[in-house]
């Protein structure tokens, strides 16, 4: 799991913002029903995100997040990875998620996206784009091969798809840490060199000394770093959108 189940994002409210907001059960192509939670401004959207979590799925931090794009006029949906083996319920914060990501498989996983651009799109939204972290970070860059029309795809510290890159049809934008004890330098670099040679525009950002799932309030030494990343979040969407 990237974050503690009582971690936030760390990016300020906007006090006064018009959104509304709704807790949903989704149904994807294949008939799986899954969580999800959809943000919107008050005025209608042009740009919308599918949020994919981390391996633990849908939980408050998502929620928050999806509030945040929304404040800013941007429609938001996070979803949960696991309504094809844990149901669509809310669950607890003592959620054994193992079992469930050993399950999950690609194919569901853009089953999923699928059905949450579908929802977006019914509201209106033109450009759409994806934003993932951790296991979610390497599943939003596989959403551009997935046939979604997506404007762009955001990844938060994922591990690189090296090996799917030709088949990517977006812009990317990467967000890793340099001190991530997971996912090494040397294949964000990797990353960065096979979608040059494949023609994907893109940009990878390593933030020097910044660990794994730093894009939380609670690690606030690397405010700087979060600040950064959704700065250039919020700009790869505007640029793209």
């Amino acid at each position: 799991m990237c974050f503690d189940v009582d971690s936030s994002p760390p990016i300020p409210p906007i006090s006064g913002a018009a959104v509304s907001h709704d807790d949903l059960v989704l149904e994807a192509a294949d008939g799986n029903r899954f969580a999800a939670f959809a943000a919107a401004p008050e005025e209608r959207a042009s740009a919308g995100v599918v949020i994919l979590p981390d391996v633990r799925g849908l939980y408050r931090f998502y929620e928050e997040l999806a509030l945040r794009f929304a404040e800013r006029g941007i429609s938001a949906i996070a979803f949960d990875f696991y309504g094809r083996t844990a149901g669509a319920e809310k669950r607890g914060e003592d959620f054994d998620y193992g079992p469930h990501r050993e399950q999950t498989t690609p194919d569901g996983v853009q089953g999923d996206v699928a059905a949450c651009a579908a929802y977006l799109r019914e509201r209106g939204v033109g450009s759409l784009f994806t934003v993932g972290f951790c296991f979610g970070g390497r599943h939003s860059w596989l959403a551009t091969a997935a046939g979604h029309g997506l404007a762009g795809a955001v990844g938060f510290y994922g591990r690189p798809p090296l090996e799917d890159v030709a088949r990517m049809a977006a812009p990317i934008l990467a967000l890793q840490g340099g001190a991530d004890q997971a996912i090494p330098v040397a294949d964000d670099l990797a990353f960065d060199a096979a979608l040059t040679a494949a023609g994907v525009e893109h940009e990878v950002v390593v933030y020097d000394g910044a660990p794994h799932s730093f894009f939380d309030r609670k690690q606030s030494e690397f405010q700087a770093d979060s600040d950064d990343a959704w700065r250039r979040t919020l700009d790869f969407i505007a640029a793209h959108g």
